[in-house]
């Protein structure tokens, strides 16, 4: 493996493990505060819209050539935005730096990403974003951990239900401590990385929303690709997030979820060292795809409904963890076989944004269906990777369609 691939591996590790300190409090943190609980989905969702306006705008900048420094500048404005969050206590201001931190943070998940492929040779294009989406896994998966007993080591004694303030308390020195080591994570990147430009020089300047204008001219395969991505999206971050308060809701805290997204990580990354090898090899990234949401959505509906829910998330859900671990490089790569040469930033940046979009309805809607019951949530997940699904037939359909009328052009 590359030198410079094991570089953006370790990057991946870092960014997951650091950006994801602060999620097992942020439930309980809201709540100490006296803030309504639909508020937390709220936050997300500005966050995300971040993502959404951050990812072309990042995307855009870094095809001409200079990623490192936006990636700086980005994690730059994601520590400042995620130390505000922590330490202002005011809904309103808290509302304004959560898209702050969204936005900054976009630029180094859309230019990480353009980077990999960029490096990465084209047999080797969607391991290498395997082992990306297990180093971002894995790195989250100790993120949580250590922050679910973060709360704890900081106050110097256990944090019980209904200890008013000590949550406040304890998330105004976690997010300190996140934004310092993230500015370290900054600089350690911009000296690591180089500018690769591939070879491949842009001829014209593009505006901020040239990858939106340009995604109609990339066919409607990737058009109706990147609404399914949306439609997956949706139903992964509520079955994050929302599987986060319920765990809260049982009692189990933020050690609790800490330890339970921990073993997902393991489970992601044993997937990706064993099952995506076998999956990359078949050459039918689309079929799978379409086989994956549906046994996802099957899983989904099956977990939520057995009476021992803890033991039922630490067995059967962890097949779901297998099925999104093997989801996220099989899209990726499709999606990038649409890009030209030095445009991969672009594209990245439209992906991200199709992904984050969903991240904005999804918490939106999940929030106000977990206060009636939180089985709507899960039940309203499988119902978007179903439809995911069927997109993603259509896509699979089309496809075949076209090689087929290709074929038959030829032979006239």
């Amino acid at each position: 493996m590359k030198k410079s691939v094991v570089i953006v591996l370790i990057l991946y590790f870092f960014q997951g493990l650091i950006h994801n300190l602060g999620h097992p409090i942020t439930p309980d943190f809201v709540g100490d505060l006296g803030i309504e609980d639909y508020m937390f989905g709220v936050f997300f969702a500005l966050m995300s819209f971040g993502l959404v306006l951050g990812g072309p705008f990042w995307g855009i900048l870094g095809d001409r050539g200079n990623k490192k420094t936006l990636i700086l500048i980005g994690l730059v404005i994601y520590s400042i935005g995620q130390y505000i969050f922590g330490n202002v206590h005011n809904t309103y201001i808290m509302m304004i730096v959560r898209f702050l931190s969204g936005f900054g943070v976009s630029a180094s998940v859309t230019l990480l990403m353009s980077y990999l492929i960029e490096i990465s040779c084209k047999d080797k294009k969607t391991r290498n974003i395997a082992f990306g989406t297990a180093a971002m896994a894995i790195g989250a998966s100790i993120g949580y951990l250590i922050g679910g007993y973060l709360p704890e080591i900081l106050n110097g004694e256990p944090i019980v239900e209904n200890s008013v303030g000590l949550y406040s308390v304890a998330a105004e020195n976690i997010f300190l401590i996140q934004a310092i080591t993230n500015v370290f994570f900054a600089l350690t990147a911009f000296i690591l990385l180089k500018n690769n430009h591939n070879g491949v020089k842009q001829t014209k300047k593009s505006s901020f929303f040239q990858g939106f204008k340009d995604i109609r001219e990339m066919g409607m395969n990737l058009n109706v690709f990147l609404i399914s991505l949306t439609f997956v999206s949706i139903g992964a971050i509520n079955i994050s997030k929302y599987l986060e308060v319920y765990i809260s809701d049982l009692g189990y805290g933020s050690e609790g979820i800490g330890k339970f997204v921990f073993v997902t990580g393991i489970v992601s990354i044993v997937t990706t060292a064993t099952i995506i090898p076998l999956v990359i090899k078949l050459k039918r990234d689309v079929m799978i795809m379409v086989l994956v949401n549906i046994v996802s959505a099957i899983i989904l509906f099956s977990v939520f409904r057995i009476n021992e829910v803890m033991i039922a998330l630490y067995t059967l859900f962890m097949f779901y963890v297998v099925m999104k671990a093997i989801y996220a490089p099989l899209e990726t790569s499709f999606i990038s076989s649409f890009a030209k040469d030095g445009e991969y930033g672009k594209v990245m940046g439209v992906r991200q944004s199709f992904f984050a979009i969903g991240f904005v309805i999804g918490p939106l809607i999940g929030g106000f269906l977990y206060d009636i019951k939180p089985l709507l949530v899960f039940d309203f997940s499988v119902l978007m990777f179903i439809i995911a699904a069927i997109l993603v037939v259509l896509v699979k359909n089309n496809i075949k369609r076209e090689l087929k009328n290709n074929k038959e052009i030829d032979v006239v």
